[in-house]
């Protein structure tokens, strides 16, 4: 399987997309619908999240598993240390490498039941994204990504340890980043500005999730820790009584971010799908990067 860092680096932009696994059979169905609709497009790669604090692991192990085997998609697999031992984490790291999955996404994770709560590793466990970066790369010939913070880190008390933070994941191993959810440009654009400066040059990619609903705006407000732009809220609020005009105007905004992030020389963005494909379809097919059926 073809590594993160290949499928991003092919000199035209590309998109990638991310799923969560599903809790029923309803939810499964659903998933495989938007796998199958996004398949033709070519998307770099595809991930699995794990669910709020780790509890999905196993569905999460499934269904990158079969993405792996089951279509022509690169699979990424999350992975996070939240209420995991190091037997634990070992024992996921070689599902994933038994798979055929060589690409993961290192988070340390949110405490469960509480994402804001004091964070508290697991008895025989890891404390920091960097140790379990490390463990990662040693344990296998793994392409290991990383978080980034486009609003800072929660628990990072500054730009200048957030940006030391960051490194460290880096010199551990981690090839590649996404980011946090955001919705706005000038803020990723001054994270990756400032490590950059540090001397750090890996890719990052933004993550972003188009605005459909009003409902999907206060989510994607929550996931990113921080409320929409105002020239974002400006344009959606007036239309919230409308249904297809506040879609087509929250695909205009996420064409229109996504551009910016092309134009300022991004080479991948990771869009949030929600297990549904139509949105993302959408955004991808108006910027002309999703590959044309039978290409």
């Amino acid at each position: 399987m073809a590594t993160v860092t290949e499928r991003i680096q092919r000199g035209v932009p590309t998109f990638s997309a991310e799923f969560f696994p599903p809790k029923d059979d309803e939810g499964e169905a659903t998933l495989w619908r938007t796998i199958r609709d996004l398949e033709p497009l070519d998307p770099a790669f595809v991930s699995v999240t794990y669910g709020a604090g780790g509890s999905s692991r196993d569905r999460t192990v499934r269904t990158t598993g079969r993405i792996a085997t089951d279509t022509t998609l690169t699979a990424m697999a999350h992975l996070t240390a939240v209420d995991a031992s190091l037997d634990d984490l070992r024992q996921v790291i070689g599902s994933y490498a038994a798979a055929g999955i060589n690409n993961v996404l290192a988070i340390r994770g949110d405490p469960p039941g509480d994402k804001d709560a004091d964070w508290v590793p697991h008895p025989a466990g890891l404390s920091y994204t960097e140790e379990l970066v490390h463990m990662v790369r040693r344990l296998g010939d793994f392409c290991c990504g990383v978080a980034a913070f486009p609003y800072l880190h929660p628990r990072s008390v500054d730009e200048d340890s957030d940006t030391r933070f960051f490194i460290q994941k880096v010199k551990a191993g981690a090839e590649f980043a996404i980011t946090q959810m955001f919705y706005d440009a000038d803020q990723f654009l001054r994270m990756r500005d400032r490590i950059a400066a540090a001397g750090c040059d890996i890719p990052i990619m933004p993550g972003l999730m188009p605005v459909t609903t009003p409902k999907s705006a206060e989510r994607g407000a929550d996931f990113a820790g921080a409320p929409l732009p105002k020239a974002m809220s400006d344009r959606l609020d007036p239309l919230a009584d409308d249904k297809a005009a506040y879609r087509d105007a929250g695909i205009d905004l996420c064409v229109e971010l996504s551009q910016r992030m092309f134009d300022e020389g991004v080479t991948n963005i990771h869009y949030i799908s929600m297990n549904r494909s139509p949105a993302v379809v959408d955004v991808v097919q108006r910027l002309g990067i999703a590959a044309r059926p039978g290409t």
